[in-house]
């Protein structure tokens, strides 16, 4: 028996690893997933509310993007009181500050299921915080929704992706680089999971059209000394900057491009988490002209996002200003809120059940959870930075794009999961 219990210890952790690898595994549905979970979290329902947990960085280098995704959570549970709750529980946020510290995420979550006894979470923003809180959220069985855009390659049985995955961002902003701007690539990012596995796949994607990677660059994580980087785009001359560099590293990054006489009539630069948020950091007369990429603007012109707009501004200040992230974490509870609705119960593998074909008008248009990947089907956009600080939309998808995490209907593609 001894040697028994070892072995299934060896069988714990190498399906731990392969799930940290994110990907490294051929794909599974989720439905599929084989159980890490050690425990099932008791949700405290025993009261006239229950507890939900909101975990994000309040401090730190991604305070900057993050702690409007915080805001707008608590704006959807606010709601959602407002209107009754959820079976008839009022919604109790129970806020935690993960501090631009990935360990402190894990530290926080565990504290949340275990101790806070939460319904659910809605939080992070880097990979490597989700990373950070994937083996405790699944070893309690619980649940994380997720509202970031991030590099695929992964599916959780307890983990709900809100924002876009790779062929909703980043797949479609190289394709239409490659038709309008373009086909020599420059890239920068900051060092951890999204930005290299995200240039993994651009690298692939270009090369198969024929295109030219001039150069590809990364900084740590609230890096600010660009000089030299900017001297070797300068060098190199690519016809586009594909930039996935995260938190406050954006602001000195385009300060020094646009301090050195690069434009983006000369080399425009793509962005994947530069959003509204972070031109309102940065400056609009810094960015005018560049570009990025994302599932929803200020200016998307639904009748929901005028009222989300309106709501937000009204609670948070006429200043601030809406962004896909912010969107996605104010949907994450919604959609969450509808699945308790129709399993009846908080109990997260009724939830999870029931989750399955939940569609949302959220403010950025329709969205809808596909169960075999816990992703959401979503449009994808194109925008261009005006002068205001707001996006023009340049392009769309026409219709929300099924989510492909593993990025399977691309020939291009195979083997980078591996």
């Amino acid at each position: 028996m001894k040697n028994k219990g070892v072995g299934i210890q060896a069988v714990f952790l190498l399906c731990l690893i392969m799930v940290l690898m994110a990907g490294c595994a051929a794909p599974k549905k989720v439905s599929e997933a084989s159980g890490s979970a050690k425990k099932t979290v008791d949700i405290d329902t025993s009261g006239d509310s229950v507890k939900v947990g909101i975990l994000h960085s309040l401090s730190g280098t991604m305070a900057i993007s993050e702690v409007s995704v915080h805001d707008a959570e608590l704006i959807a549970i606010q709601e959602i009181n407002q209107k009754g709750g959820v079976l008839g529980k009022k919604l109790e946020p129970v806020v935690e500050d993960g501090a631009s510290d990935w360990p402190t995420y894990a530290e926080k979550m565990r504290k949340l299921l275990q101790q806070d006894k939460v319904a659910a979470v809605f939080g992070g923003w880097t990979s490597a915080s989700r990373k950070a809180m994937l083996p405790v959220v699944e070893q309690n069985n619980g649940l994380l929704f997720y509202p970031v855009q991030y590099e695929g390659m992964e599916t959780s049985p307890n983990i709900f992706y809100t924002g876009a995955t790779t062929n909703q961002q980043i797949v479609p902003a190289v394709d239409w680089l490659l038709k309008n701007k373009g086909k020599k690539f420059f890239l920068i990012g900051s060092d951890y999971v999204f930005p290299r596995t995200a240039n993994k796949i651009i690298k692939a994607q270009v090369k198969a059209d024929g295109g030219e990677i001039a150069g590809e660059e990364y900084t740590p994580l609230g890096h600010t000394n660009y000089s030299t980087l900017v001297s070797k785009i300068k060098e190199k001359q690519p016809d586009v900057i594909f930039n996935t560099l995260n938190g406050d590293s954006n602001v000195a990054f385009f300060k020094q491009l646009k301090d050195a006489g690069i434009s983006a009539d000369d080399m425009p630069v793509m962005s994947a988490s530069v959003a509204e948020e972070e031109i309102r950091g940065i400056g609009p007369d810094v960015l005018k002209g560049h570009y990025a990429v994302w599932n929803y603007f200020q200016t998307t012109n639904t009748n929901e996002n005028q009222t989300f707009v309106k709501n937000y501004k009204k609670m948070n200040g006429d200043s601030r200003v809406t962004s896909d992230p912010i969107e996605a974490g104010y949907n994450a509870v919604y959609l969450w809120a509808a699945a308790v609705e129709k399993a009846k119960s908080f109990d997260v593998d009724k939830v999870k059940k029931a989750a399955d074909g939940i569609s949302f008008k959220a403010p950025g248009g329709t969205v809808k959870i596909d169960g075999d990947t816990q992703h959401l089907y979503k449009t994808v956009r194109i925008g261009q930075i005006t002068g205001d600080g707001q996006f023009k939309e340049v392009w769309n998808s026409g219709e929300p794009v099924k989510p492909d995490p593993y990025l399977k209907t691309y020939d291009w593609a195979k083997g980078l999961s591996k």
